[in-house]
């Protein structure tokens, strides 16, 4: 039986590469997802599945 700590992953900050206080279980997909940096204060929109995260870049309608 493998341990829960080994299956369990920290989601990086795209923008300066702490560590946030967000983890990823295999089974676990995100789409759209809001990502708060503690470090650096910036928002991330972010898409997760199998341990892999993309950041999603802004649609020009969002944009202020």
């Amino acid at each position: 039986m493998k341990d829960s700590l080994e299956e369990k992953q920290w989601v990086l900050c795209p923008i300066c590469g702490a560590k946030t206080r967000l983890q990823l279980l295999p089974e676990t997909e995100l789409k759209s997802f809001p990502l708060f940096c503690p470090k650096c204060k910036h928002e991330s929109i972010i898409n997760a599945k199998n341990f892999i995260v993309e950041t999603r870049q802004p649609d020009a309608k969002t944009q202020c």
